[in-house]
């Protein structure tokens, strides 16, 4: 039985550059409501044929992760000079990672990513608001994990 605690408030997530980072560094000051997201990734490709069968085979889909800073985060200087080593080199850095969620007791791999997205300045209102970077990875492998 589940310990019912469903928490985001002990994730860890650390990133890795190995060309920039290799030591890795630890992303913190998380947007409040929303710290990151994981798009759906495709499993199969389908057809159906005319006498009604459905034929499927396994495909390799998108694994896109959308991350949210609070726009007063250190670890925006992090991503700012990776992004920025980047347009300078016009070359693309890969990166590596864990997710460490505790509360569910899983850790999840990020493997061979790819920063794709990423917001040099915050949108600034009443206060300033959330910045989102999103990479893509090559896989993610979910294990237990236990402190």
């Amino acid at each position: 039985m589940s310990n019912q605690n469903i928490t985001s408030a002990d994730a860890v997530i650390t990133l890795t550059v190995p060309n920039l980072y290799p030591s890795g560094f630890t992303l913190e000051e998380f947007e409040a409501q929303n710290i990151f997201d994981m798009s759906d990734s495709d499993m199969a490709e389908k057809v159906r044929t005319a006498d009604g069968k459905l034929l499927a085979g396994y495909v390799f889909g998108d694994i896109q992760w959308t991350f949210h800073l609070a726009a007063s985060s250190d670890s925006i200087n992090y991503i700012n000079t990776w992004a920025n080593t980047e347009k300078t080199g016009k070359t693309k850095l890969r990166c590596f990672g864990t997710i460490i969620l505790p509360s569910l007791g899983m850790k999840y791999t990020l493997n061979n990513g790819v920063l794709m997205r990423w917001r040099w300045v915050p949108s600034a209102g009443r206060i300033m608001q959330p910045i989102p970077g999103m990479i893509e990875w090559e896989s993610i492998t979910p294990a237990n994990y236990s402190a």
